[in-house]
């Protein structure tokens, strides 16, 4: 019995995971707020009733793409900072290689650039995992008070938003602007301090 639970499972993931690249597809054409379930449908080979089985509504489904998405984005980061050390140039890289990977799939991109009222910040204000990975990528720069650390997050998603919606001048501008405005707020308080100490400042 609990073999044929995991392979139920397993159907149901990966018939979960082609509509959902079926919706990418149409992200990347297409302003995201405009795709509707049924060109979801058309797209995956599937009726709508088979959609609905996997996704109740199309909040459902984004939320499911969205949050797809926002992990694979952080295994990405994780690895490309994993050597990195020092608190605050490991802000910035994931910072900077945040916006970058965004930027690079047009999937994910249109959903910052659209001419209609963008829901790609709208998805990040409201998502709870999106939040807890934030939060969890603050922590691992250094210990804090879980509740510092949770309206840090709230704050560094806001601001990975803002630059998403409202890019800087190129990429040098953007890393000036993390480094004196995100860093010296973001950064735990135990951890720059000992930095500090340690380092030269980041030039």
């Amino acid at each position: 019995m609990a073999g044929n639970d995991w392979l139920a499972a397993r159907r149901t993931e990966v018939a979960a995971d082609r509509i959902l690249d079926a919706a990418e597809q149409l992200f990347a054409e297409h302003d995201p707020s405009t795709v509707g379930m049924n060109e979801i449908a058309v797209a995956a080979g599937c009726s709508r009733a088979t959609l609905y089985r996997y996704f109740e509504n199309r909040e459902a489904l984004r939320t499911a793409y969205v949050h797809r998405e926002t992990y694979r984005l952080m295994r990405v980061i994780n690895e490309r900072i994993s050597s990195i050390d020092d608190p605050r140039e490991r802000l910035i890289a994931g910072v900077m290689t945040t916006l970058a990977l965004v930027r690079e799939s047009p999937a994910l991109a249109s959903w910052f650039a659209t001419t209609q009222p963008p829901i790609g910040g709208e998805m990040a204000e409201h998502s709870e995992v999106i939040k807890a990975l934030a939060a969890a990528f603050l922590t691992s720069l250094g210990p804090d008070d879980p509740a510092i650390v949770e309206r840090r997050a709230r704050w560094l998603v806001r601001m990975i938003t803002s630059l998403l919606l409202f890019p800087g001048l190129d990429e040098a501008d953007e890393r000036a602007m993390i480094e004196e405005f995100i860093v010296p707020i973001v950064t735990p308080a135990k951890a720059a301090a000992g930095q500090a100490e340690g380092r030269p400042t980041i030039q």
